[in-house]
């Protein structure tokens, strides 16, 4: 006896996002499940990792049952990008099982599995629907051992030809009664979660045998390209220690005078969140964070949820874009999940190697979402944002705040600990008039200034002015006149920026 170990290899599926919740890969010689109720995808799944797996020298048989015949299921399976007709009878084999399973004997559909294998050899096999097989027996009025014997006896033959098999089957409940779930070696269950008008499909990897996987639901989605799974979104790099963002190397935010307040601008790799009400100004900022970038020589990612990027954030962003120094997230997808809008801004940022992202906006963000993913918002928030500080870009959102002159926030959602920077914009009323001020709430680890100033909006962007020094009640909307105190121009020119010290929440 060694004392070496066994080494599985673990193939890749070839469908988006199903190895890294797999936990590496499928493990080949292995007994898998698709489970799950009618209509959530399992023939598709089943479809994609054949024909990404499957060649003339490692063959595939698909067993139909009392389902759908090969030719109607190939008619609707040949629309997706992974399907591959010069597989069809040279890598991929279909054979119906349905004149077996009229009959109820499962000892018929065993000897003619069997035969097909020795035929064909096949380093894959798929059984479609097993669920008819099951019914089928019961039907036939044959004991429920003969039904474990058949899964044993298929488990035991498949294994010892080396093939790695996936029966896949209609069933609605992991409390199903069936040995099938006991034998597998993997077991994959899928869902479709349906919350007023909108359907989630989501899976679950109850098990696979000899590997971690990653716990939880995760959601996927099927396009023109087929089945694409969006595992939550993780860590790339140790962000303890040596890694985290230095304070001394700041980013230029593109708004002349605010790198000031900031005590010298934002330290790279942090996130900011610009909070206010509409039309203060938030989305302007963040277009001239990332203008700043690519003046620099960085690239950028945009995530848009609210007006498109290319029309309404000024001629440069829209050039940007055009010459590919801009990524786009700008998903109008049903349902989404904050996994799947993660991977996509990730994929950008790995594509582009950018160093600046604007997410843009959160309030936006969340509408967007499909309302299963809406309870645990702030928690998947803070998945995304901690995974996207592991790519080392710094990343700037905008939120919506309305203005409660009697409720000071500075945030929405109870976000502010997820950020390390804030800067709030606010409505005030002077004079009769409708005026901007902005205030650096906090900028962690650095000293920052801590003035409301005054600021407008012209052709050339945000243009930050004086502070009102003679005016006190700035938060509360409606700012009175100190005693003995004049009016001061609002649209003055900037003046020394007080500093306070770091703050480190």
């Amino acid at each position: 006896m060694t004392s070496g170990k066994a080494t599985i290899n673990r193939l890749k599926t070839g469908v988006p996002g199903f190895d890294e919740v797999l936990g590496g890969g499928l493990p080949e010689f292995s007994f898998n499940v698709i489970a799950g109720t009618p209509g959530c995808g399992k023939t598709t799944l089943a479809h994609q990792v054949m024909f990404a797996l499957a060649t003339p020298e490692r063959p595939a048989i698909y067993f139909t049952v009392l389902g759908e015949p090969p030719l109607k299921m190939l008619r609707y399976q040949q629309q997706y990008a992974f399907f591959d007709s010069e597989k069809i009878g040279s890598a991929i084999h279909f054979v119906n099982l349905g004149s077996e399973m009229a009959a109820g004997d499962l000892k018929k559909v065993l000897d003619r599995i069997i035969a097909e294998v020795q035929a064909h050899g096949p380093a894959l096999v798929f059984v479609d629907s097993f669920r008819s097989v099951v019914l089928a027996s019961q039907t036939a009025g044959q004991a429920f051992i003969s039904l474990q014997e058949f899964v044993q006896q298929l488990g035991m033959l498949m294994t010892s030809w080396q093939a790695t098999t996936f029966l896949i089957g209609e069933y609605f409940s992991e409390s199903d009664p069936n040995p099938v779930f006991t034998v597998a070696d993997g077991l994959i269950w899928m869902r479709q979660s349906v919350q007023r008008n909108s359907v989630v499909r989501k899976m679950e990897i109850m098990k696979v045998r000899g590997q971690p996987t990653l716990a939880g639901l995760h959601t996927f989605r099927i396009g023109a390209s087929g089945v694409k799974v969006f595992p939550p979104a993780t860590f790339e790099t140790d962000i303890s220690g040596s890694d985290m963002p230095v304070v001394n190397d700041r980013l230029g935010m593109g708004i002349p005078g605010l790198d000031e307040m900031m005590g010298g601008g934002l330290p790279r790799g942090y996130s900011i969140l610009i909070a206010g009400p509409s039309g203060s100004g938030k989305s302007i900022l963040a277009a001239a964070f990332l203008v700043e970038g690519a003046r620099l020589g960085e690239n950028g990612v945009i995530a848009a949820f609210e007006q498109r990027p290319t029309r309404t954030r000024g001629p440069r962003i829209a050039e940007l874009i055009a010459s590919g120094r801009i990524g786009v997230v700008d998903s109008r997808a049903a349902s989404l999940s904050v996994d799947e809008i993660a991977m996509q801004i990730i994929a950008e940022v790995h594509r582009l190697k950018a160093t600046r992202v604007v997410i843009d906006s959160l309030s936006g963000f969340e509408l967007a979402l499909a309302p299963t993913f809406r309870e645990d918002y702030r928690e998947s928030l803070s998945r995304m944002v901690m995974a996207l500080a592991s790519t080392g870009v710094t990343v700037l959102m905008t939120s919506e705040l309305e203005d409660r002159y009697s409720d000071l926030r500075f945030s929405p959602y109870g976000t502010a600990f997820l950020t390390d920077a804030i800067i709030v914009q606010r409505y005030i009323e002077v004079d009769s008039r409708l005026k901007r001020v902005m205030a650096v709430v906090k900028v962690r680890g650095s000293a920052h200034s801590d003035e409301l100033r005054l600021f407008h909006i012209d052709d050339q962007g945000i243009r930050i002015g004086t502070t009102l020094a003679n005016h006190e009640g700035l938060l509360g909307g409606r700012p009175t006149l100190r005693h003995g105190s004049n009016s001061v121009n609002a649209s003055g020119s900037d003046r020394t920026v007080s500093p306070v010290p770091a703050n480190d929440d």
